[in-house]
């Protein structure tokens, strides 16, 4: 089975072990050498897999503001800042069980308002939009304390969360929650509706999760879903095990490190399971 990194295209051409793409840099993030000593402060923050990281001084589309990100882990961005705050916290590295979560999560008891946005190049295409309303309703039909509401357009201030179009080949990215709020931006790459409007699901569902606070499934050992990889480590922001959900490698979870090409969009039963403890 083809398995997708979450990040297919950036600003690389990135080979896989089941299949590999290529994309334009047009109209994208330009990526920076990394210092040792940033390298040093991501591994004394416990990412330990860091043979992917890529730092991008990315132009947000949406605000027009531009900022310096490290991408870790496919699809996980951090900007400078959250990093030095990361360094002055404390971290908890999860045993090798079946669901993590970060130790940053969205306040409970909420209606998290989300915007599909329609403005110019960066606007969700039809494939998208029908995703996104179905990532949603992934969400509200799980019993937690968190409500969504969707709707479309271009006032992105007003909401909570913001998802939007990037070029890129396929997959997506977004960040953890910080302040009891979600992560705002999220990208899903123009050539993700490709695969198709379950997969697209999928990819949306996955990084709203990220938004939620949610860790890749199988951080302890990507090679499980991407075919290569290592330990992603706890990275500053906790690897933490989530009650109720079995240990060993799950197939099934939405929040794999990478995804197939032929997703069905839906959860699995240990990601509800995780969800619900949490929320």
């Amino acid at each position: 089975m083809r398995r997708l990194n979450y990040a297919l295209c950036s600003v690389l051409v990135m080979f896989l072990a089941f299949g590999f793409t290529s994309c334009s840099t047009e109209e994208g993030p330009v990526a920076d050498e990394i210092s040792d000593e940033i390298l040093a402060k991501f591994d004394e923050l416990g990412f330990m897999d860091l043979s992917d990281i890529q730092r991008i001084n990315e132009l947000n589309p949406i605000t027009g503001v531009s900022s310096v990100q490290y991408v870790l882990e496919g699809d996980i961005k951090i900007s400078e800042e959250q990093m030095e705050e990361m360094l002055k916290s404390t971290y908890e590295l999860g045993q090798l069980g079946e669901q993590y979560r970060t130790s940053n999560l969205v306040s409970n008891n909420q209606t998290i308002t989300v915007l599909g946005y329609t403005g110019g190049s960066n606007a969700l295409d039809n494939t998208m939009r029908t995703a996104l309303q179905w990532a949603v309703n992934n969400y509200n039909r799980i019993n937690i304390g968190l409500n969504f509401t969707l709707a479309y357009g271009t006032n992105y201030q007003a909401y909570d969360m913001v998802v939007y179009r990037v070029s890129g080949g396929g997959g997506g990215s977004a960040g953890f929650p910080s302040g009891g709020n979600p992560y705002k931006f999220v990208q899903i790459q123009s050539g993700t509706s490709s695969y198709g409007t379950n997969t697209t699901e999928h990819v949306i569902t996955h990084e709203i999760g990220h938004c939620l606070g949610l860790r890749h499934t199988d951080y302890f050992n990507r090679s499980l879903s991407c075919g290569s990889g290592g330990n992603e480590g706890s990275g500053g922001v906790g690897a933490i095990h989530i009650p109720g959900t079995p240990t060993g490698f799950d197939a099934n979870s939405v929040m794999l490190a990478c995804f197939s090409a032929n997703e069905d969009g839906e959860f699995g039963p240990n990601d509800i399971t995780a969800l619900e403890y949490l929320y």
